[in-house]
């Protein structure tokens, strides 16, 4: 039985204290640091050393969302049947040679831009595994009224790795050091899954005690999935605006590089840094994150990050060279700040609300849709770049995505101060629609 169904609030361990949650959250810190220095250092070896343009940035960028385009559901629906831990060690292991591939063509001079297409396919393949069980393996190791700061602590370290390590790429792109690049992020992964498979939990079969899923075809799964997303107007509702923003979102950052490189002029070393600042404001957003859902309420958190992010982004694309700099330095800060924060409340209020045998067809439906506008944004970012220039792109697609907040307004949200928390033991069907809270507001825990 996992610690979410017997752990009662007077009983819940701290989380410093927690060995196996410190065990995830070692292996996937060491890990993400891996992934941001290798989030720079890739696409400037494309741009500088392969001759990469929009069009290719964009491809490039496609290329590793794609799978959640192709195979999306039908993963979530398969790690709903599966023990959640192994599938996420064999990802890491896989992508580990994935990065090792990278670092032997690097080190042999044989590196081309067709092979960064093919890893950046198959390492979003792996991501897609990884993700569905990840999301749904979190509340196996944790009380419900500890996923907030759980995800939370997940997230800082994610945030202060793209503080950390953007530099360390950005510095082995300008130095020529690929393949030290690619042979890092590769252990990184290694040294993930090593501490994936010394976590200690029971993790129980999925369906023990519950309806099994394996008991109904994959396609009926998957229609379950969907309907429960779709008819939920909580869900709903956030996943119309989260899946509109990143449309935006993918295609201005697969132009940043290339933008910063090329129109602006700076070099790969100052690339590295300011990517690297700029994350600092994801380490804010998610250390405020639960300090703001408690203080104004966590529907009203949603609605303050949506609203008060996007405005930033508009900065970016005033970027010059030298005092210039700045505003893409504000603007990709602030603009990080309220993505974290926002995403740390919605990843929290989802693994709490969802019936847990729903959770991976649920996610994976949520990941469908909004991974799945990324590829297409990309692929609109880099023939905007081509055809129209890097800014004016820049500003078309901040433009769009700062509009997306309006979205929110539509549903519920709007005049909330908290989302809503399940009943306890209701019955999947009637999760469908959640009655309105009542209104009386209630007081922050």
């Amino acid at each position: 039985m996992s610690a979410a169904t017997t752990a009662g609030p007077e009983k819940a361990p701290g989380l410093l204290r927690h060995r196996d949650f410190r065990l995830l959250w070692a292996g996937e810190s060491v890990s993400q640091c891996g992934s941001a220095a290798t989030r720079v250092l890739l696409p400037l070896i494309a741009v500088n050393a392969l001759g990469a343009g929009a069009f290719t940035m964009g491809l490039l960028n496609a290329a590793a969302w794609l799978p959640w385009l192709l195979i999306g559901l039908p993963v979530g629906a398969w790690t709903d049947r599966m023990r959640r831990r192994p599938v996420m060690i064999v990802c890491n292991t896989v992508s580990a040679a994935l990065m090792f591939s990278l670092a032997a063509a690097a080190w042999l001079d044989a590196l081309t831009t067709n092979q960064l297409l093919v890893v950046s396919l198959l390492l979003g393949t792996a991501d897609v595994f990884f993700r569905a069980a990840y999301s749904a393996y979190l509340p196996t190791l944790l009380p419900a009224e500890q996923l907030a700061d759980g995800n939370a602590r997940l997230q800082t370290s994610e945030s202060a790795a793209d503080v950390v390590a953007p530099g360390v790429g950005g510095a082995l792109a300008q130095a020529g050091s690929a393949a030290a690049g690619f042979l890092a992020d590769g252990l990184s992964f290694l040294v993930s899954a090593v501490l994936l498979a010394r976590i200690r939990t029971p993790e129980s079969r999925p369906g023990a005690g519950q309806r099994v899923p394996g008991q109904k075809g994959l396609a009926r799964e998957i229609r379950d999935g969907v309907a429960f997303l779709t008819r939920d107007p909580f869900l709903r509702t956030i996943l119309l605006c989260d899946a509109a923003m990143n449309l935006f979102l993918a295609g201005a950052q697969s132009l940043a590089i290339v933008f910063l490189s090329r129109t602006v002029g700076a070099d790969g070393t100052v690339i590295g840094v300011l990517i690297a600042l700029a994350g600092l404001g994801g380490v804010l957003g998610a250390v405020l994150s639960p300090r703001l859902a408690r203080r104004v309420g966590t529907a009203r958190a949603v609605l303050l990050c949506a609203f008060g992010a996007g405005p930033f982004g508009l900065l970016i694309p005033l970027t010059s060279n030298g005092a210039g700099l700045l505003a893409f330095l504000v603007g990709e800060f602030f603009l990080m700040a309220g993505i974290v924060a926002g995403n740390v409340v919605i990843v929290s209020f989802r693994q709490a609300y969802c019936p847990p045998e729903m959770l991976g067809r649920v996610s994976s439906g949520i990941r469908f849709v909004m991974y799945g506008t990324v590829p297409i944004g990309s692929l609109l970012g880099g023939t905007l770049g081509a055809a129209a220039g890097n800014r004016e792109a820049l500003w078309i697609l901040y433009g769009g995505n700062a509009l997306c907040a309006l979205l929110l307004l539509r549903g519920p949200l709007r005049g909330m101060r908290d989302l809503p928390v399940p009943v306890a033991d209701a019955p999947v069907e009637a999760m469908g629609v959640i009655p309105s809270p009542p209104t009386a507001p209630s007081r922050p825990g």
